[in-house]
């Protein structure tokens, strides 16, 4: 069925695209996570045009085509649930850590790579809620991106725009917030201060001092961010 097998290679085609562009989360679900269910439904709709012409040509051709079809979404269903730790190994194997990616070594210090741009990307819990940041020590607070800030617990109707931030677009507004918890792999810090800004001022949410300040120590090693906690 070559109307169902294009509308797969559309899906996996997109799931290329948000794994490679995405930064932000898409109906509450980190970018990493929504490719790998596109990516996975598209392959589940171009193994189901090749049952369908396997029956075209003989019921044999059918039922070899299903047996292989179930084969192989329950392998992808296996390994989509062991995900992390494949990751984890293929981490460890290789020495290094893919850009945009945030680890846990051996020694609990939490690892993230250079990406292109020259940043670290840092993922984490927002009150326990997934978060993604940009490692930033010229901030001196966290600062939370408006749009993100109602998924990480942040209401809106408490929200003050009273503090005055410098922006690439000179200067705005924020709203002083306390994040009740922060967590970047095992490094969980409690009650840390936070600025929200306004709607369209940020691209993503930036780790500053009142969280970095609170570490043992972090470093820039070549291209690796690592951040130690006080139990590290």
């Amino acid at each position: 069925m070559p109307g169902i097998r294009a509308a797969g290679t559309l899906l996996i085609t997109a799931a290329v695209l948000i794994a490679s562009l995405a930064e932000d989360a898409i109906a509450g679900v980190q970018p990493h996570e929504a490719a790998l269910l596109v990516g996975f439904f598209g392959m589940a709709m171009i193994l189901a045009g090749a049952i369908v012409d396997g029956f075209g040509q003989h019921w044999t051709h059918g039922v070899q085509a299903t047996a292989v079809t179930f084969g192989v979404l329950i392998g992808a269903l296996l390994l989509y649930s062991s995900r992390s730790e494949i990751l984890a190994v293929l981490d460890r194997t290789i020495g290094d850590v893919a850009p945009g990616r945030t680890v846990v070594n051996p020694e609990g210090e939490v690892v993230a790579a250079r990406r292109s741009d020259g940043t670290f990307l840092v993922t984490g819990q927002v009150n326990g809620r997934d978060a993604r940041f940009i490692f930033d020590t010229g901030a001196s607070t966290i600062v939370l991106r408006a749009e993100d800030a109602a998924h990480l617990g942040v209401k809106a109707d408490s929200l003050t725009y009273s503090v005055p931030v410098s922006t690439a677009n000179g200067m705005a507004l924020a709203a002083p917030v306390t994040i009740a918890s922060l967590a970047l792999g095992p490094i969980e810090e409690r009650n840390v201060r936070a600025l929200v800004a306004r709607a369209g001022v940020l691209q993503i949410n930036l780790l500053g001092m009142s969280f970095l300040e609170r570490l043992s120590s972090y470093e820039v090693r070549g291209n690796r961010l690592i951040l130690r906690g006080k139990g590290a």
